[in-house]
């Protein structure tokens, strides 16, 4: 069976894990603290980041990072397709998910998570305020651009539900367990992660908690 490492409130393997309960594929979850910088796990991705997927009774390489394991699985597995429709469809799908993997990771998810979880966990220190109110000041403008998307679309990169909206899920997901996100004024970002909550493959994420951080009462609660 596949091993997925990661950590709870990876961003990047819950992208994977949402791909791959869409797919239907099992796997078995591996706690990874990538901050310990393990060296069996530094030998598997010497980059030193999660996720990993390994599965030795296939004898094939760990496939290592998230866009390149989701396109693995999209490629082998048929079922529920999320790089789907005409070439620019799916060229605006792999446009999205580089926007919320760089971009949003970038403002948003990256800073809480260092001031919110590494600082705490890894160097025993209190998180910056000046540096929690930009990322959540830079969350808000995030949510503005798919209010727009969304105003226009059924899903972020199209007609239907694609990796655009997995990779945008699991930001999202990560961003409001650390209390970055301000809901007020957002409702059709709302709305749509509202049905992402009720979906199947999403629940198991909502009930996971990292040691030390509580999420807010809101967090697992789909009709916030």
């Amino acid at each position: 069976m596949w091993q997925l490492y990661q950590f709870p409130l990876c961003p990047f393997s819950r992208k994977v894990r949402l791909l791959l309960g869409e797919k239907g594929v099992g796997y078995e979850l591996v706690r990874e603290s990538p901050w310990d910088r393990r060296d069996e796990f530094m030998d598997m991705n010497p980059a030193g980041q999660t996720p990993v997927m390994v599965d030795a009774s296939r004898g094939v390489a760990p496939l290592i990072d998230s866009m390149a394991i989701c396109e693995f699985f999209e490629e082998t597995v048929e079922k529920a397709a999320m790089i789907n429709g005409t070439a620019t469809n799916r060229a605006e799908i792999r446009r999205l998910v580089t926007w919320f993997d760089t971009h949003f990771y970038r403002d948003v998810t990256g800073p809480l998570l260092h001031e919110r979880m590494v600082k705490r966990l890894a160097h025993r220190t209190a998180p910056d305020a000046k540096g929690l109110r930009e990322a959540m000041k830079a969350a808000v403008g995030h949510l503005d651009y798919m209010d727009y998307l969304l105003d226009h679309r059924n899903w972020l990169g199209g007609a239907t539900m694609s990796l655009a909206d997995l990779a945008a899920a699991a930001q999202i997901s990560v961003t409001d367990y650390l209390g970055g996100i301000d809901w007020k004024g957002h409702d059709q970002t709302a709305r749509w992660y509202r049905g992402f909550k009720s979906r199947p493959s999403f629940r198991p994420l909502l009930s996971e908690r990292m040691e030390l951080i509580s999420p807010p009462a809101h967090y697992d609660n789909v009709d916030f």
